[in-house]
């Protein structure tokens, strides 16, 4: 007679306990209340209560409503909408504690996101790392992580300086279209990052494809906008059937995002082609009009994987999907709005414009441009930096995570397929900072110095896994665009034919990023010296 071996049966012993142990987990789980929410109807839940607008204005009232507690000292630190969006739990996060206790210390059950159906499929956002699983895109996201990590992200630098100093020129010599020259610039330098294609030219077709795309982007990936991302069985229903509307609408935003996958990479695969071509016959250069391919992500990708001497983890359509990601990331308005609301910011505070000037000018005596170099000698436009990202959210409801598995929480059920959006706009505005309306960029300082012990609001990056791997790229960006703004302007309101102030409306458009709507201001130099820096910095530049 055969018998096991104890090792076995201790094996079998363990797993019978584990499978035990699951199984009165779950059954104790569904016993618990769903956390607060609002009222629901059979069937629907809670589909028409969700506005198609400014939805986290909405959870951040039901958050304080239906949690039976203050929002700016949250006890209850998330709410269920129980079956909201006809069968889909959407479990909103409204302060640091819940946040930080789900998305970062239990990121193994919250790193997915939906695979919005609307979006992904229909519109052909596939290729975006951001979005569905987190395993299934492992490969691109670990090139992305390696291509913009704080260390390897400073050898941006150069193009990010070159994107300011152009920006300068543009704001001095057109100031009126200061919103057009803020996206210009966040797409000529993710460009050159990504593609190592120049856009100078203002009206550039990459700069303006990724605006539109992303703009569609922007719209489809709220939560409750789309019907078909709730019920995903609606994409099968005849592009005339009444109600199809979304169907038609897809057709034409999917050729948008594919020139933003397709366009760039096959440039810079053109250029890679013609430098090879020149190596091999200088005189082929004579019969061209194009230059040779520059450094840049992709370039650098494609030439490791043609080189026998290295052997890549990855192929050539991870290369193709990463760019693209990258391209979405840093073409998307969140540059464009957080340098809009720091415009806004200082048409509000011109008491918090000055200080941050005479802080510049001790350190430059109007001699030079601010460079990253002096970061660290200028705590306040540092300070002005993080609060521009509290005080108006680029993104107010963050990117909704998907809970794979029922999990608890406070003595909560949280049901397996819930979305699980951060509510930045309440957790910035109101449960970690006091006076959360007034513009203070003092409250990050202490001494002279940036405080630690304050919060930082670079949060909005996001948590866990699904951190945002450009943030160090980004947060780079717009210090040195604030900075040198802040060097050579004065930003102030501004007045109609008879004189009087033009007041902004301080009104944003809603979306998953949230942009101000385009106001008017002035942008004057500073001196006759400030123009004559800037005019310097433009023509050092080696790309004109």
């Amino acid at each position: 007679m055969l018998t096991a071996s104890p090792i076995i049966l201790c094996t079998i012993l363990v797993v019978l306990a584990m499978l035990t142990f699951k199984l009165r987990m779950r059954n104790r789980r569904s016993k618990l209340p769903l956390p607060p929410g609002p009222p629901k109807l059979p069937l629907v839940g809670n589909l028409f209560d969700v506005p198609s607008t400014f939805q986290w204005q909405m959870y951040a009232r039901w958050s304080k409503q239906y949690a039976k507690c203050d929002v700016l000292v949250t006890a209850a630190n998330y709410f269920a909408n129980g079956n909201n969006l006809a069968g889909t739990s959407v479990i909103v996060l409204s302060s640091l504690e819940a946040t930080d206790a789900l998305l970062e210390k239990r990121s193994s059950l919250y790193s997915d996101r939906d695979a919005l159906t609307m979006v992904t499929e229909l519109m052909g956002w596939y290729f975006n790392i951001g979005a569905g699983s987190f395993t299934e895109k492992r490969t691109h996201r670990r090139l992305f992580n390696q291509a913009f990590n704080l260390k390897a992200s400073r050898k941006y630098e150069p193009q990010e300086l070159t994107g300011t100093h152009m920006l300068l020129g543009r704001l001095l010599f057109s100031p009126e279209g200061f919103m057009d020259h803020f996206r210009q610039m966040a797409g000529e330098i993710i460009m050159s990052v990504a593609y190592g294609i120049d856009v100078l030219p203002s009206d550039n077709p990459y700069v303006t494809l990724a605006h539109k795309a992303v703009q569609t982007f922007s719209i489809a990936s709220v939560p409750g906008v789309y019907l078909v991302n709730t019920i995903p069985i609606l994409k099968y229903i005849p592009r005339w059937f009444p109600g199809a509307g979304f169907k038609r609408q897809a057709e034409e935003w999917l050729k948008l995002s594919r020139g933003m996958l397709e366009l760039p990479f096959a440039e810079t695969k053109r250029q890679m082609v013609f430098s090879l071509c020149v190596q091999c016959n200088p005189g082929y250069s004579k019969h061209q009009d194009s230059g040779t391919a520059p450094p840049s992500f992709t370039a650098d990708s494609l030439q490791a994987l043609n080189d026998p001497a290295k052997e890549p983890y990855y192929k050539e359509h991870h290369v193709q999907q990463t760019a693209g990601t990258m391209y979405i990331g840093g073409a998307a308005d969140t540059t464009v709005s957080a340098l809009s609301t720091f415009v806004l910011a200082m048409l509000a505070n011109p008491t918090a414009q000055k200080k941050a000037q005479a802080e510049i000018d001790s350190l430059t005596a109007g001699m030079y441009l601010p460079s990253f170099e002096d970061e660290a000698s200028l705590p306040y436009v540092s300070a002005i930096v993080k609060e521009v990202i509290r005080w108006e959210n680029v993104t107010p409801f963050a990117v909704p995570r998907l809970l794979g598995t029922e999990d608890e929480y406070r003595g909560y059920r949280l049901p397996a397929g819930s979305l699980v959006p951060n509510l930045w706009y309440a957790i910035l505005s109101f449960n970690v900072y006091p006076e959360p309306h007034a513009f203070k960029p003092e409250r990050f300082l202490l001494d002279g110095k940036l405080n630690p012990a304050v919060k930082n609001p670079e949060v909005a990056f996001g948590f866990g896994r699904r951190m945002c791997p450009g943030r160090h790229m980004a947060l780079s960006s717009i210090w040195i665009t604030v900075a040198s703004i802040l060097a050579t302007f004065d930003i102030t309101k501004a007045v109609d034919e008879e004189g009087k102030v033009i007041e902004p409306s301080y009104e944003y458009l809603s979306g998953l990023i949230s942009t101000p709507l385009p106001f008017k201001c002035s942008f004057t130099p500073r001196s006759q010296d400030a123009a004559a820096l800037i005019k310097a910095a433009v023509k050092a530049e080696p790309r004109l």
